[in-house]
């Protein structure tokens, strides 16, 4: 098959990088949490009066994200979570095009862009030839976009909703890809994918400031910045686990909405990733899992919370597949205990759930293809 051919062609081409952004996989397991930091989840209006189509979609990605991940995070939090609270769920079938099991690189182009490809291939088909995403088709139908994440932003999920590339491991090529779109504002680490380049010795952040990008490398150097077109590389390559990297998650979710609200009169697309839930499974290690995923719950909250008020706006939560198949054993919701263990140290087939909250939630009930959530996307704008 052509992109079986061309993976083997260009290994040795991509295992420098590779090594940078592919070394979380490191099993070291722990099997019991108990939480010390409850926190409340957001009081949202019993009765909201949506509009029948929203102008704003907030896509919250959990990668590695099951049902598990989160009855684990419920019971740490004393038995709630923002995510719960949503009222419309359904499941989502993850395989991708050449597996059963997907990897992040078809989990995330089948979410972004209505393809099923093969594992590795970011925003492509399964010929390569590169497929629009939805952020893209925003851009093109004078939507304000923007992406976050807790990993690079260069990694294999927010890398599907910009990049089309044959593998998810050509991280300066994705890189390169961002100044082939017009986004308004991402927020992740990578910083050496754009500004310490082996391929080619370009300086991407210089070809930003050009386009007019304010480039900055935390959230508080942007805390005055509220419009216009905004890079926030906040780490060289991934920003540290929850909780030494601190509220990062939370603020920059606030900050993309900002930005992104006073961008466009027409709407805005955005997606946030919790990436590290995926890689406290692949380490089955609970206590980094359902830390990772109260810190995601808590973006969450903050999406619930602007979708509540706006009225115009649709948020979902959703995982691109799950990590490390884990069970719960034991626990206690009184005190935020949890007992668990796992059956993988890298992805499963199963079903992931999808909430929904606002404007069209009501669409995304049922079971259905990952592929099915960009189809609800596209026809919740009226693309």
């Amino acid at each position: 098959m052509k992109h079986i051919l061309l993976a083997v062609g260009l290994t040795l081409t991509w295992a420098t990088n590779s090594v940078a952004q592919e070394d979380y996989k490191v099993k070291n397991l722990d099997t019991h949490y108990e939480n010390s930091d409850f926190y409340e989840v957001v009081k949202l209006p019993e009765k909201v009066k949506f509009a029948k189509q929203p102008k704003n979609i907030i896509l919250l990605i959990g990668d590695g994200m099951g049902v598990a991940q989160i009855f684990s995070a419920v019971t740490a939090n004393r038995g709630y979570l923002n995510i719960t609270q949503m009222p419309y769920i359904g499941f989502s079938q993850t395989q991708s095009a050449d597996h059963y099991i997907t990897d992040s690189a078809a989990g995330g182009t089948a979410l972004a862009a209505g393809q099923r490809t093969y594992n590795g291939g970011i925003g492509v088909n399964t010929d390569t030839v590169p497929v629009p995403s939805i952020l893209e088709i925003g851009e093109k139908n004078g939507l304000a976009t923007g992406l976050v994440s807790t990993s690079a932003i260069t990694h294999a999920t927010p890398a599907s909703f910009i990049a089309h590339q044959p593998s998810r491991n050509m991280y300066e090529a994705i890189a390169t890809d961002f100044l082939k779109t017009d986004i308004d504002v991402f927020i992740g680490g990578g910083y050496k994918f754009f500004a310490e380049r082996t391929d080619d010795n370009r300086n991407l952040v210089g070809e930003l400031q050009n386009k007019g990008y304010k480039v900055v490398k935390s959230i508080e150097e942007a805390d005055a910045i509220t419009s216009g077109r905004l890079a926030v590389l906040t780490a060289e390559a991934h920003n540290k686990s929850y909780p030494e990297r601190g509220e990062l998650l939370p603020e920059a979710t606030t900050k993309a909405i900002e930005v992104l609200s006073n961008n466009s009169k027409k709407g805005f697309f955005l997606m946030v990733e919790g990436s590290m839930i995926d890689w406290g499974g692949h380490a089955n290690n609970t206590s980094y899992v359902i830390k990772e995923t109260l810190d995601f719950d808590r973006a969450v909250g903050l999406a619930l919370e602007f979708a509540a008020t706006n009225k115009e706006t649709l948020v979902i939560v959703t995982a691109d597949h799950e990590t490390g198949g884990m069970t719960i054993e034991g626990g206690n919701i009184e005190k935020g205990e949890v007992t668990a263990d796992f059956t993988s140290d890298g992805h499963t087939a199963v079903m992931v759930p999808v909430f929904a909250y606002g404007a069209g939630a009501d669409n995304f009930k049922g079971v259905y293809k990952n592929t099915e959530i960009f189809e609800k996307m596209k026809a919740a704008f009226g693309f």
